[in-house]
């Protein structure tokens, strides 16, 4: 299992842009590449002072001060909002970060995706789309692993039969020869009637460990506790064909803020450390880590 954070012993990394409740910091992606660790996250201001703005790739030598290398602005992608970005690079050496991309005036999500030989040119890089949707339903935040043959993603889907049910998310899982074009293999996580996340489930992490993967995952109860997620463990079966069957929680209780209304979400690691976003006690989300073992 990935360690869940403790709150008390974590450093905040990166503050939100000002204040108070709908301007935060977070939705982070991290990457240990040598002696470094890359994290690309997200800036984000309240819904009527425009949403997530601008996606920052950065980088550390002690995974705690970091140094900005690339800022993606939403104006490029002609986008209403951005959210959770994903870094990976690819076992030629090129640097990818895949952008989510709210759709102007509707519900729905896509994925683009940007590439660039080094991590300072990301900001520059042309976009291409990887991830559309669809009329039924809207893609984002998808996290990423390379196995050494080839790619696998997950990501969270959200229907759009509906407005009021546009919020609703459960995590499918694809596959892919290059990380360019992906090959569907249905929901492999959904929310748990009765259960803390009983109205929607995402995948934020994926750690290699002895045996397998070990997952991370943020959800909500219900509608009220957009945005405000909690965060708990799964894990996934490898299959006989190299790729990864249903995931199944963890049976214990959530990891969550002190501060009301109790946000922690977009869990992600590396070797020795996690990152995540927290509710802080003015409302606002902040971007934090923790040493693990």
């Amino acid at each position: 299992m990935l360690t869940l954070p403790r709150w008390d012993d974590a450093r905040v990394v990166v503050e939100p842009p000002a204040g108070g409740p709908g301007s935060w910091a977070g939705a982070p992606s991290a990457l240990r590449v040598g002696d470094e660790v890359y994290l690309a996250y997200r800036l984000r201001r309240p819904v009527d002072e425009g949403r997530g703005y601008a996606n920052v790739v950065a980088r550390s030598r002690d995974g705690v001060a970091f140094t900005t290398v690339a800022v993606v602005h939403r104006d490029r992608f002609g986008g209403a909002s951005l959210e959770r970005p994903a870094l990976a690079v690819t076992p030629e050496g090129r640097w990818r970060l895949y952008v989510s991309v709210a759709t102007p005036r509707t519900k729905h999500w896509r994925v683009d995706l940007l590439e660039a030989d080094d991590p300072g040119q990301l900001g520059e890089a042309p976009a291409r789309t990887v991830l559309p949707g669809d009329a039924t339903a809207g893609v984002k935040d998808p996290v990423l692993h390379f196995d050494g043959r080839r790619w696998h993603l997950w990501a969270s889907v959200h229907p759009l039969e509906s407005d009021e049910h546009a919020d609703r998310m459960s995590t499918w899982y694809a596959t892919s020869p290059d990380g360019v074009d992906w090959t569907w293999h249905g929901a492999v996580l959904a929310p748990r009637p009765g259960a803390w996340d009983a109205r929607g489930v995402r995948v934020s992490a994926v750690l290699p460990v002895d045996g397998g993967l070990a997952f991370a995952y943020d959800g909500r109860a219900t509608a009220a506790e957009n945005w405000e997620e909690r965060t708990g463990t799964a894990t996934a079966p490898l299959l006989a064909d190299g790729t990864f069957g249903p995931l199944t929680a963890a049976d214990a209780p959530p990891a969550q803020s002190p501060h009301a209304p109790h946000g922690l979400r977009y869990l992600t690691a590396v070797a020795g450390r996690i990152y995540y976003e927290g509710t802080r006690e003015d409302g606002g989300h902040e971007l934090r880590t923790e040493v693990t073992a």
